[in-house]
This record gives structure tokens, sequence and C-alpha cells, in this order.
């Protein structure tokens, strides 16, 4: 199952960790985080994971024993999983909507993204207690109004081939990329320890990482509780536009995220709703030699069939005079 990779580190001691692919489970204006009941919600996002996702989500009532199938590799991860979606806007001002493509070692997959599940680093778990995100939780990273690029979780790659992994920016590429741009977005890791959400879906989390994949700083006193650092990487298809006459006179990049005309790229965002079955994730975060020790999968086929249909009921490709909601 080629799709499926579990990475070891590239270097010792090594500990495991999780990398596997999720197909598109829709994309859609939904939020069931931050907009919760409110159909649509005010901008597009691209969805990943379990099929129970709607535009309530309450947070008393498990995911996991409502989903009946999931988009991702394990069969296990019914949790959901959001971002904006990425536009090229043309000279005439017009949007066009990118598409995806997976990621290396993912085989077919149906857009998506490339999800992990991090100890700690890519070389050793610091021999710290790693403990799972509980039913009802849920976390966002980054906002929509940022205007500067000073969370080190946020970065894009301008993409040389599907392998390129560096530089990352804050800013979106300010140059055509080869083989289009993926969106990085790494989680907090460390919690408070009693509360499921906050108000901003964020307060309960603490970020102590330095950028990139490596090593986090340690937990403070007020976030005690290390959890894995969940990472999103989504791989955009700006080749279609890489034509320097489609971009604006001025030459600035054309591309903007589906809630508004943020063309730097600043304020990336993502959601995360934990759905794991039972004790599946913690069991992986207990297993040092391979994280998916136990874990059901699935093939590319299953996960590109688990799809929901859209509430929404309008147009998000083609060429729009604006963008959705917008």
């Amino acid at each position: 199952m080629k799709w499926l990779s579990v990475v070891l580190a590239l270097s010792a001691p090594s500990h495991a960790y999780l990398r596997f692919g999720c197909a598109t489970l829709s994309v859609q204006r939904l939020d069931p985080i931050v907009e919760p009941g409110k159909v649509p919600s005010a901008h597009v996002h691209q969805i990943i994971g379990g099929n129970a996702f709607n535009a309530t989500m309450d947070p008393t009532i498990d995911v996991a024993q409502k989903a009946t199938c999931t988009s991702c590799s394990f069969t296990e991860d019914l949790s959901n999983y959001w971002t904006a979606v990425l536009y090229f806007k043309a000279r005439n001002g017009s949007y066009k909507r990118v598409p995806q493509y997976p990621n290396a070692l993912l085989g077919s997959l149906t857009g998506g993204m490339t999800v992990y599940y991090l100890q700690q680093d890519f070389n050793s778990n610091g021999n710290t207690k790693i403990t799972s995100f509980k039913p009802g939780f849920r976390m966002t990273v980054g906002t929509p109004t940022a205007k500067s690029g000073n969370n080190p979780g946020l970065r894009y790659t301008c993409l040389q081939d599907v392998m390129t992994r560096f530089p990352e920016t804050a800013a979106f590429p300010d140059k055509p990329c080869p083989a289009g741009i993926m969106a990085i977005h790494h989680f907090p890791a460390c919690w408070d320890g009693k509360n499921l959400d906050s108000p901003n879906h964020q307060d309960h989390m603490y970020n102590t990482g330095k950028g990139g994949f490596v090593t986090a700083g340690a937990c403070p006193s007020s976030h005690p509780v290390r959890m894995p650092q969940v990472a999103l990487e989504t791989m955009w298809d700006t080749r279609p536009f890489n034509d320097k006459s489609l971009w604006p006179a001025d030459g600035s990049q054309p591309f903007v995220w589906s809630y508004g005309s943020d063309n730097n790229g600043l304020g990336t965002h993502a959601d995360y709703l934990f759905g794991w079955k039972g004790d599946a994730l913690q069991r992986t975060m207990d297993s040092k030699p391979l994280l998916s020790n136990g874990l059901k999968t699935q093939s590319v086929a299953e996960s590109n069939k688990c799809t929901i249909p859209s509430t929404v009921k309008e147009n998000i490709d083609g060429w729009l005079d604006a963008l959705p909601g917008m």
C-alpha cells in the first residue's frame, strides 16, 4: 500500500510518526467550529476525514460513533480537518479555484491533504508521555485577519518537484513555482489539561514549536500536557497559472485564499476536530517502534469513495466574478 507512509527518522536514534493521506471529503462553505450551525459559512473550505461532518458538530457527541466512513487511510481516524481553499485571481478580477494533487507516495488520492501526528520531532520523542486528544476536542491554528507572519507553524514551500520540502516562507512564494505551492499547517501540541475547546478555539492550547518539522520546546506550566502535534500539508497545483502574462501587471503574485483578498497568505488557518475510535490514537502514541502498529488501513479507492453531498448549493469552480461568500 504505497500511499500509506509510516516514515522513520533519517538518523538514529529514531522513533516513528504517522504520515498518511486523506482524500477530499467535500469542498463547501461550512465551518462547524468557528461558525457552528451557519449555512453557508463565510468562506469555502476543503474538508477531509469522517463523513459525520456537518454544519453543527455537537461537541457532546463523539463523531467516531456517528461517522460510517473516512477519507483517510486509517479507518479508525474519523476526525475532520479543514483549511481555506486557494484561488487564482486574474488580471480582470475574476477567480478560479486552484486544483490539488496528492503528496508523494500517496497514490491516486482525490485532492485532500497529508496528515502528520508527531510525537515531538522526527528524531526523538524526548521520553515525554504523549496524551491523545479526547472526544469533543477541537482547535484551530492561524487566523484570516492576520497581517504578519509570526506564527512559525504556518508556512509555504515553492515546489520544484513533488519531493521539495525547503525553504519554507511565511508568505506566498512571489514567483511561479515549477510544481505548485505546498501549504503547511502545524497545530500547537501543549494542552491546558482541562478544556476541550476555548472561545477562540486556541487558548486551551499553546505552541512551543519553532517552525517546520523540528524539535518543539517544553510545555509551559499553564499548558503542561504534551499532545500529538498535528500537521497538514496541501499540494496546490498552481502550474496552470504559471504564465506571468496572467499575473497582475505589477508582477505581484496572483493567489488568494477563499476568505478574501489576502494576497500575501499570512492569514492562512486550519481547523481540527478529533474523532479517532476508542483508544486507537493513544495506542499509537504509546508505541515507540512503530506508531501504526495495530491500526487498520483501507485502499485509496475506499478513501476516495468517502464523500458527503454539498449542503450549500453554489458554484465554487469555473471562472467566478467574486469569491463565494465575498
